[in-house]
């Protein structure tokens, strides 16, 4: 959950590492360090809380120093303090890193490295082992290291007697790296690359790379070199920029009509789903008689929406499954259970794990995930990549929406091969999910409308959300990035529940957001809506209702445009969207890096 960053090469690395590790600042922002190689050694500076501070404590160091790693840092083990920032250093080995080594405790012990240990960290730990293993080859030092240590990490090593190398190892946590001209660069993700060149290779598990000025020499653990597989960027650094915006947040939720063509479009022909260029055929439907969906937080509740069209258009069952629950359930799984993993980093470790877990099992594993060449995507039978280009903000937007239209496809298009779908319904179903894109375009135009509701609610110590059917789905998101985001205390329940004990919850003036597009339970909806607001709540309509001026129903209303509830999910998730950022916004809080969380979770 951490950035990392290396750069050797012909430029002067000081601004190299700290430019980057501000591109990487969404990955970790309790602390951040960097570590250069001078002609008198390494000198390392490192200071708690945003790269701004380290940018100002690294002033005094020299532009002459073309080799360097870089840090910012997510507190997994020890405090956010100045010691436990990355770099650390011990002896002739420094080093930065991402991920938890579980034994550290047994390696202090075995080796004798408690006298030394500085900071908390399991990091120290290892820099601490391969200082008492090194006798002058980085490659057998870290060979016999990582043999040692169990758990995630990818580590950035430099050795203080090989000037201008950096070595690097990885299991579970990412890495990616390239060369261009005379220089090499490794990162956590392309973001920090994507400056130098748009062509780069994912670090692939338990091979050590030495990085040279332009050169990357990749070898396993037994020595044999290995030619990894080049991939390109399909978007520019623009992409990970603001644009514009005060915060990436709101650039991406506006970034959502674009995300959602990038995704749907090239998966139509002749008004079908066509998913053969994804390398996904008819025939993995043949044997499916159910669907696991693995996902975590965001991603989950993407699943949530793919399971209520999957069941109530295709009646065939659906779980949808937290991932860090699912391998410790002893689940269902077997050659007639489809596993669809949703992650936006393809890197999550909880998914990962229990991909793995569904594929021992027998399962066909079919991922959507944003980041080409990620673990997970990797590790996959089958690929299905959302197009959303990179998501910055912490909370996200549109990897929620571009994951909720993959599996629209994936049921229209298992649908149509099983005989549920005529090809008129599918192509129905096709052309209203091309025009989710006017639905949100209609509705990014009341924004200003949603940001009174925000106004009203940023005050508020608790606030409800209600919905059914689809609308609950929407609802636990909904109430997820308010939490998040804005720190308010949030819950979201199902309408119909609020009798069998939640309501004792409502008095004056608690807000209460209640979602109501589907039509077929709408009069029961209201019917709810009107209970909270005869106990005194302040309540919020999101529907497509004709406008209201009936105080027992609503305080204020956020009319949606005219569409069938399954494909109003989109329109509607932008509102909700758009009452968390604003209220957050309101609050003056930092909406892009809120605290205690980082964009990719890749601890467990």
């Amino acid at each position: 959950m951490c950035g990392i960053i290396g750069f050797t090469g012909a430029k002067p690395v000081k601004n190299i590492l700290i430019n980057g590790l501000e591109q990487l600042e969404y990955r970790g922002y309790d602390s951040a360090g960097i570590a250069v190689l001078t002609d008198t050694g390494i000198n390392i500076r490192k200071r708690t809380g945003k790269v701004a501070q380290l940018r100002e404590a690294a002033m005094d160091l020299t532009e002459e120093a073309f080799c360097g790693i870089g840090h910012t840092r997510w507190a997994t083990h020890g405090g956010v303090t100045d010691t436990n920032a990355h770099p650390h250093k011990c002896g002739k080995v420094v080093l930065i890193h991402n991920g938890i080594i579980e034994n550290y405790r047994e390696l202090i012990s075995d080796y004798g490295l408690k006298n030394k240990l500085v900071s908390e960290t399991d990091t120290e730990v290892v820099a601490a082992l391969l200082d008492t293993l090194y006798t002058g080859d980085p490659i057998k030092a870290i060979r016999k290291a990582v043999d040692r240590m169990i758990g995630s990490f990818a580590l950035c090593i430099m050795f203080e007697d090989h000037p201008g190398e950096i070595y690097a190892v990885r299991n579970v946590s990412p890495m990616v790296a390239a060369t261009f001209d005379d220089n090499s660069i490794i990162a956590s993700d392309i973001t920090a690359i994507i400056p130098y060149t748009k062509d780069y290779f994912v670090v692939p598990e338990y091979h050590i790379l030495t990085i040279g000025k332009g050169s990357i020499k990749v070898e396993d653990m037994n020595g044999n070199e290995v030619k990894p597989e080049i991939l390109t960027v399909n978007w520019d650094i623009s992409s990970a920029q603001k644009g514009g915006y005060p915060y990436f947040m709101l650039k991406e939720i506006y970034e959502q009509p674009d995300a959602l063509d990038r995704t749907i479009r090239p998966r139509v022909k002749d008004g079908l789903p066509f998913l053969l260029e994804d390398g996904i055929s008819d025939s993995l439907f043949d044997k499916i008689k159910r669907i696991n969906v693995i996902a975590c937080g965001t991603a989950m509740h993407a699943g949530m929406v793919g399971k209520y069209v999957f069941e109530t258009k295709l009646r065939i069952p659906v779980n949808v499954e937290i991932a860090s629950e699912f391998r410790y359930k002893d689940p269902i799984v077997d050659s007639e259970t489809l596993t669809i993993v949703l992650s936006q980093s393809g890197e999550t470790i909880d998914t990962l794990e229990a991909l793995r877990l569904a594929k021992r099992k027998g399962s066909p594993v079919l991922s959507i995930v944003n980041v080409k060449g990620s673990t997970i995507a990797r590790e996959s039978d089958y690929v299905l990549y959302t197009h959303a280009g990179p998501e910055i903000a912490v909370a996200s937007t549109k990897a929620y929406t571009v994951q909720i239209a993959a599996m629209y496809l994936l049921a229209c298009r298992y649908g149509l091969v099983k005989g549920i779908m005529s090809e008129d319904d599918a192509k129905e179903f096709i052309t209203k999910l091309e025009n989710v894109r006017g639905l949100i375009e209609e509705t990014l135009k009341n924004a200003n409308r949603i940001k009174m509701v925000a106004n009203r609610i940023m005050i508020a110590p608790d606030v409800f959300y209600i919905g059914r059917g689809i609308d609950y789905t929407l609802s636990l998101e909904a109430s997820l990035k308010l939490k998040e985001i804005s720190y308010i205390h949030s819950e979201a329940y199902a309408a119909g529940e609020l009798k069998h004990g939640t309501i004792a919850l409502i008095s004056e003036n608690v807000p209460v957001i209640a979602i109501a597009t589907e039509e077929n339970v709408h009069a029961k909806l209201i019917s709810n809506v009107k209970e909270v607001k005869s106990r005194g709540a302040y309540v919020v309509l999101v529907s497509h209702d004709e406008p209201l001026n009936d105080s027992s129903i609503c305080d204020m209303q956020i009319r949606l445009p005219e569409a069938d509830s399954t494909f109003s999910v989109f329109a509607t998730a932008v509102v909700l969207q758009l009452i968390a950022y604003y209220t957050s916004d309101a609050k003056g809080l930092d909406v892009d890096k809120p605290r205690n969380l980082a964009k990719s979770v890749t601890v467990e």
